[in-house]
Order: C-alpha cells, then structure tokens, then sequence
C-alpha cells in the first residue's frame, strides 16, 4: 500500500533529503544553470559579467536572439573558434528550449575545453514565455 492509499500524498511518499544534502544539491544545480529572467536582469542592466552563446544554426539565430548574444552552434564550439574570448570569459549558453540538448552539448563542449560555462534553463522557449523580446538579424 502506497502513502497515497494510506491517506498521505505521493509527495512525501519518499522523504526528502536532508537539508544539508538538500543545500549542496541546489548550489550544486545554480553553479550549472542560470535562468532567463536572471539573464535579462544583468543584460538589461548592463552588468553581464558573461557572453551569452546562441548555440543553435545561423538561420533560427537570424530569426530571433537573445539581445547582444553570440552565435556559435554546438558543433562549432573548438578553441579556434574561441580564441577571441579570455580564458576566464563565463558563458551562457541557450538552445531552442527545454526539448532540446543542444545547448548541453555546447556546455560540455566548452567544459572540455576548460571555459566557464551555465546552461540558461529554458532557452529561446523560457525566454519568450518571461515575456522578453528577441533580436533579429544577423
């Protein structure tokens, strides 16, 4: 018999973690990840102490972008093509959302190459459903 059939809910069916495995946990996640409306905060602000890397093909990057983002697809991502930026640069990275790995290759990737780098979690997706706007062109 289930906690649900015993007149308690599936949700503290299993007990949750510690708080102190709870904390590591969710540091652990923010040191990975960063969101959408954190992002526009420090780019609206003018603070973006990090590049923001459109990881996706040139075409959907000219049909809406992050503002002030870079593009350079997964596939693409090798020191050569990063030798423009310090070693210390932080990268945002963002694909076209939550249904796609795309900008996960791109974090591993630059992982790889020993760079700095969060996953903005929702991507091109999240971003829209915060409400803010893209930039077109190229």
């Amino acid at each position: 018999m289930t906690t649900a059939q015993r007149g308690g809910s599936a949700v503290t069916e299993t007990a949750p973690a510690p708080a102190a495995e709870a904390a590591a946990h969710f540091a652990a996640r923010l040191a990975f990840e960063a969101d959408c409306w954190d992002v526009h905060d420090a780019i609206s602000r003018g603070v973006a102490d990090f590049t923001v890397l459109d990881v996706r093909s040139p075409e959907l990057f000219a049909a809406g972008h992050l503002p002030g983002a870079v593009n350079l697809p997964h596939g693409r991502i090798v020191e050569r093509n990063l030798a423009a930026f310090p070693q210390d640069t932080v990268f945002v990275v963002y694909c076209a959302g939550p249904h796609c790995n795309g900008a996960d290759k791109a974090a591993l990737r630059l992982a790889r190459l020993r760079r700095p780098v969060k996953k903005m979690i929702g991507g091109v997706t999240g971003w829209l459903d915060e409400g803010f706007d893209l930039e077109t062109g190229g």
